[in-house]
């Protein structure tokens, strides 16, 4: 009996473990990308008593450390499909991580609260286009795989969060300064845009920059904007609700536990708890959802686990912390991946699902920035933040309604016979 190996199956064989190898690398430059979008916001935060002394800001104006860079993730969300077309999604990408790696080591020379929310806006900025142009790139790469990709991001996301509010104090302490806690954030951006000029040498950035920004367009079709789709207004007030929740505890829920007699370390530790469950369900939610056509009760089921723990905070703060944020972390990350998974269902086509999910990202991040500057008035007014934890809590009642919309049988709906977005849907 001959034992010589099929050079046609040892070919095979080389084949599949390379292509596993090479998933598995752009695996980890998604999450070594993803945990650099959130420590800019949540490095601040358990510091911010400190931020405020040394700068003289009040809580409206601490406020804007917050939501500042948020409206940047929202107004620059809109201009990528001119970034994508003039750079290509790579080197946009890369122009998104030099942006944060800049305005985080700027703080390091940052004195003046306007000089910080100067950094807050630049780094918001490279957020943007993160966050509008990779999707693109995961559901190219990706076809089949997109809930994953798509779960691995955001739990990145959400661990970096996690990351911010947990070390800076430590950071802080190491450094000498709150300087030094926010500059080092630009480190991991640093090594996560060397990670990705890697992965991509060689390549082609052009190629995507050249191509048809909408295969409407290439079959002689006038496409019709996104932004006249109500569609698309739909899910983006959708996800800036989610967002809405993110952004007003990441600003202010150390601050309200501190209120409560926690130390900083303590409350920072509260909302670092939060982000680990954020990115345990960002993972896990999109994953258990990826079998279903319908993503809507995997939605309703985080908007509820967030709805509890955000009454949990309101009504019963001091009985049961660690649950109030495990509640509402679950729900805030589960809910923002499956909800952008719900926007690229609604095309095949990648450059289309791009353009949805800038426009859901560009207004979705209008909208969260205001939460935590109203958030803060309150504060200002009433001397708690009992009364903002009750609103937030009638918008993700709200949101709960508003996801019955999300009917898979209307997906198909608001595009075109051609694939350009249909105006009356």
């Amino acid at each position: 009996m001959s034992t010589t190996s099929d050079p046609f199956d040892s070919c095979q064989r080389a084949t599949a473990v390379s292509a596993r190898t090479s998933a598995l690398v752009w695996y980890a430059a998604i999450v070594a990308i993803g945990l650099n979008l959130r420590p800019l916001l949540t490095s601040i935060s358990p510091l911010m008593a400190t931020i405020r002394d040394a700068t003289g800001l009040s809580f409206y104006g601490a406020s804007l450390l917050t939501s500042l860079p948020v409206v940047a993730m929202g107004l620059g969300a809109f201009g990528t499909g001119v970034l994508a077309r003039r750079l290509g999604d790579t080197r946009g990408v890369a122009l998104g991580l030099i942006a944060i790696a800049a305005a985080c080591g700027a703080r390091a020379f940052a004195q003046t609260g306007g000089a910080l929310m100067l950094t807050a806006t630049a780094a918001g900025a490279g957020v943007a286009a993160i966050q509008a142009l990779l999707p693109a790139v995961m559901k190219q790469r990706f076809a089949h795989r997109v809930p994953l990709a798509m779960g691995l991001f955001s739990a990145s996301i959400m661990g970096g969060g996690g990351l911010g509010a947990s070390l800076s104090p430590l950071a802080a302490r190491l450094g000498g300064s709150w300087h030094a806690a926010l500059a080092v954030w630009a480190l991991p951006a640093l090594a996560a845009l060397a990670l990705w000029v890697w992965l991509n040498h060689g390549a082609r950035p052009g190629a995507q920059a050249k191509a048809s920004p909408n295969p409407a367009a290439a079959s002689g079709h006038a496409p019709v904007p996104v932004w006249r789709k109500r569609r698309a207004w739909t899910l983006g007030l959708h996800f800036g609700l989610v967002n809405g929740g993110y952004t007003s505890l990441v600003a202010w829920l150390p601050a309200y536990y501190q209120q409560h007699g926690a130390s900083v370390a303590g409350s920072g530790s509260l909302l670092a708890a939060m982000t680990v469950f954020q990115a345990i369900c960002a993972l896990l939610l999109p994953l258990a959802a990826a079998r279903f056509k319908d993503r809507r009760p995997w939605l309703i089921a985080g908007l509820t686990a967030q709805l509890l723990g955000i009454g949990g905070l309101a009504a019963w703060p001091e009985a049961a912390p660690l649950l109030w944020v495990a509640l509402a972390g679950a729900g805030l990350g589960g809910t923002f991946s499956v909800s952008l998974v719900t926007a690229l269902d609604h095309s095949g086509d990648h450059r289309i699902a791009a353009s949805l999910v800038a426009f859901v990202q560009g207004l979705g991040f209008v909208i969260a920035a205001v939460a935590p500057v109203v958030a803060g008035r309150v504060r200002d007014l009433t001397g708690s933040f009992t009364a903002a934890w009750i609103m937030l809590a009638i918008s993700i009642a709200a949101m709960i309604v508003l996801t019955v919309a999300f009917s898979p049988r209307s997906y198909g709906h608001w595009l075109g016979r051609h694939g350009a977005a249909a105006p009356d849907a």
